[in-house]
């Protein structure tokens, strides 16, 4: 643990005490956002202290040139990039004829930032000297708009202690940003138009390449003892890619002036004219009202934690930990638009791009299934279908792959690989089997089949044909293999027969093939359209049965375990728990060569795929693989805890599933990784609620049932949490002694507890 200054609270993060040292990764963990477009937690005021400016608007990206050492054949032309959108919340300040900068002032008092999460809303507050010797106090509060997703609002506020002030208010909106992460150093945006009538302005730019246009608006109302002053500014100060106004108020000792600031984007994504429906948000936010849209907000955030909430009883830092989790997983992806996806970094940070990883299949789905209705999750799988030609055109233009065969990008904004490390790009293929994981999983929890002949079947044909493909013919073991790959455990490159990789791509094969005879037979039209289309014939299809049916697993009798890859035990097998403290983080302490030739494992790999296919192995495999493939894992990967959490709890491993639920829950908080003033982990925070649903609750779905296997840490007295399944609500509740189901819904349900069949009516509590 890097770090210890959050303050536990049930549904809030606290941090008390200005310290600059912390001020980059506080602007990650007070993260806002609402699914449209985020903001870190960035002071309003200038600061002249180190800070990591980010505002960042779903779905406009960048594609930055790539660079790199060496240029390989195949390599993608660039890295697409989330951008720092222009900044929207600036309101510099003078006070007394001093420009108002914590880093200058000479105290700062009482310093207290607070993310409520129950109501989506940001506040700080303090007390600060100026170097003139002005006393002031400040209340801010920020919120971005859940109802009007193109809107965030600022009501910033200054009471003078000591002495009468003269207070300047100097908003502004900026397109002059560049990125944190920024391969060459270059600008991304180009600024259009810039416009100003009254208290509103308007920055209208354009990406450079992608040429996604948006217009950056503002609104500014100034009151004095909550009294709206109604006045225009004093002064406008534009350029061709920035207008600041400023507003002069005179405010006695102990009065309040405040200045209330509605701003934020509209979109060539969602608008022809983007200077219109500028001008139309912010008449939706002035007609509303500040404090109309403040109980709007807490509103709808109240409904959403009506069904996604995990409570959690006698561990507040736990409890936290999976609010924190479930809040910015909200935050970053509501499902209300198909085109849009979930980064790792959501829009906290630029790490990764802001782009797609198979990290939305694997942990997401299974989140948003639950938690929503299931279209949000359909979505989620209509962006990869929506991309298929893109797959298509990345296994054959980069690998020379054909016949319709699809690798989909390891990181992609629009389905283009932009991921510019040849053994992650073209070695970490796994991700195809995530994507098709992720149909079969849709249908498995949500009953609903007719996405698979609509459209999930081309899906899987595509990627079972790059499988069959991929795979080669070895005359020396007279079986299948598959070459040359990296794995989950990306401290392993360009290995063979990676044990995740065969499997996943064996059951591909094998569960497209079950899924064309199931469509042949109950969706006749669709089979004929697809077959038609993809020109698929029997001949192909025994082709791929003679590789699903024929593929390599390397295996250790000695240990009666798959190995993770070819050669895994000729490397020096020494425990992760005999590491001196001081070689850890080892990405961070060890070269790059040293941590290929070392065991040890980042994330889960060979466990990815009993994950994955449980019920394909026993408990004694499991406990088997676990008890060899963990003690050489050093989890320096966000994904890695919540699997090794579901895991424990399903042998019985409680304290253990307990030490990585608070890993996987507490990653940021407490900033384990070293790294959380470049973002939050985003994606993984979906395994954090997987890790308390299905690892302590065990909630499994086999036979078109619910199944649980509840079990408790002992840190907890209870807890509770609400699934959505087949379109009716499920709460679980768990303490040491029994486990109690109610039902929302016009059905009875049966679900399975321990193996036991367990009838649950509407309305009616049943405990076990």
């Amino acid at each position: 643990m890097n770090q210890d200054y959050i303050k536990p609270d049930n549904w809030s993060i606290i941090e008390e005490g200005f310290d600059a040292e912390r001020v980059k990764s506080s602007e990650s963990l007070f993260s806002i956002g609402n699914g449209a477009m985020g903001q870190r937690a960035n002071f309003e005021e200038n600061y002249t202290g180190e800070t990591f400016q980010g505002s960042y608007i779903a779905g406009i990206y960048y594609p930055d040139k790539t660079k790199v050492g060496w240029w390989k054949n195949g390599y993608p032309k660039y890295f697409a990039k989330v951008l720092n959108a222009p900044n929207w919340i600036g309101i510099d300040i003078e006070i007394n004829g001093e420009n108002f900068d914590l880093n200058t002032c000479t105290e700062v008092n009482n310093f207290r930032r607070e993310l409520n999460m129950k109501q989506g809303i940001y506040t700080r507050s303090f007390e600060a000297t100026l170097q003139n010797g002005t006393e002031i106090e400040v209340n801010v509060k920020r919120f971005l708009s859940l109802d009007l997703d193109e809107v965030g609002v600022i009501n910033y506020e200054i009471i003078p202690i000591n002495k009468d002030a003269k207070i300047v208010f100097k908003p502004y909106i900026d397109a002059g940003v560049s990125n944190e992460d920024a391969n060459w150093e270059e600008k991304f945006w180009e600024p259009l138009d810039v416009k100003n009538s009254g208290n509103e302005a308007f920055v209208t730019a354009r990406t450079f390449k992608t040429h996604f246009i948006a217009t950056t608006f503002m609104q500014n109302s100034i009151l004095l003892n909550d009294k709206n002053l109604n006045v225009k500014p004093s002064n406008v100060d534009s350029n061709k890619e920035k207008v600041e106004f400023s507003y002069e108020v005179q405010v006695a000792k102990g009065e309040k002036a405040a200045i209330q600031k509605m701003a934020g984007y509209t979109v060539s994504l969602n608008h022809e004219n983007t200077q219109v429906a500028a001008e139309n948000a912010i008449k939706s936010a002035l007609a509303t009202g500040y404090n109309q849209l403040l109980q709007n907000q807490i509103t709808a955030w109240a409904k959403i934690w009506e069904m996604s909430d995990i409570t959690i009883d006698g561990d507040v830092k736990a409890q936290q930990g999976i609010r924190f989790n479930i809040f910015q997983l909200n935050q970053t992806y509501l499902g209300k638009d198909s085109r849009l996806n979930i980064g790792p970094k959501g829009f906290t940070g630029e790490k990764y791009g802001g782009s797609t990883y198979w990290d939305t299949e694997a942990y997401c789905i299974p989140f948003y299934m639950a938690t929503k209705d299931q279209q949000v999750a359909r979505n989620l799988l209509t962006y990869r279908y929506n991309q298929l030609g893109k797959a298509i055109e990345n296994a054959k233009d980069n690998l020379g792959f054909t016949n319709g065969a699809a690798l989909y990008p390891m990181v992609t904004m629009n389905g283009e690989e932009c991921h510019n490390e040849w053994e992650i790009t073209h070695e970490e293929i796994h991700r195809n089997g995530a994507i098709a994981f992720a149909i079969f999983n849709y249908h498995r929890y949500t009953g609903d089949y007719s996405y698979i002949p609509e459209k999930g079947l081309e899906v899987l044909i595509g990627i079972a044909r790059f499988w069959h493909q991929r795979a080669s013919f070895s005359t020396n073991k007279n079986q299948y293999m598959i070459l040359g790959v990296t794995g989950p455990n990306e401290y392993e490159n360009n290995v063979n027969n990676n044990f995740y990789t065969n499997y996943i791509a064996k059951w591909c094969i094998d569960y497209t093939h079950e899924q064309i005879q199931k469509v042949s037979l109950e969706y006749p039209q669709d089979h004929k359209r697809i077959i038609e289309k993809v020109k698929l014939s029997d001949a192909e299809l025994q082709d791929w049965k003679k590789v699903s049916g024929n593929m390599y697993f390397p295996f250790s009798k000695k240990h009666d375990v798959y190995l993770q890859q070819d050669g895994f035990l000729d490397k020096d097998l020494v425990p992760v728990a005999a590491l001196d403290i001081s070689h850890r983080p080892i990405n961070q302490k060890w070269s790059w060569d040293r941590v290929l030739r070392s065991p040890y494992i980042k994330q889960a790999d060979t466990l990815q795929g009993f994950y994955f296919f449980e019920d394909h192995f026993t408990k004694e495999q499991l406990e088997k693989h676990f008890d060899f493939y963990e003690p050489f894992t050093v989890h320096e990967s966000s994904l890695s805890p919540c699997v090794h959490s579901i895991q424990a709890a399903k042998l019985d491993k409680i304290d253990m599933a307990y030490t990585f639920y608070l890993r996987t829950s507490r990653l940021d908080l407490d900033d384990y990784n070293k790294e959380v003033e470049e973002g939050c982990h985003i994606t993984s925070m979906a395994g954090t609620w997987m890790s308390i649903v299905e690892g302590f609750g065990g909630m499994r779905v086999k036979n078109d049932a619910l199944h649980f296997e509840p079990k408790i840490p002992k840190e907890w007295k209870g807890y509770s949490f609400k699934i959505n399944f087949r379109n009716q609500i499920l709460k679980v509740a768990v303490n040491h002694n029994e486990t109690q189901f109610s039902l929302e819904g016009n059905n009875q349900i049966s679900v399975f507890v321990n193996g036991n069949s367990v009838l649950v009516e509407p309305n009616n509590l049943v405990t076990v």
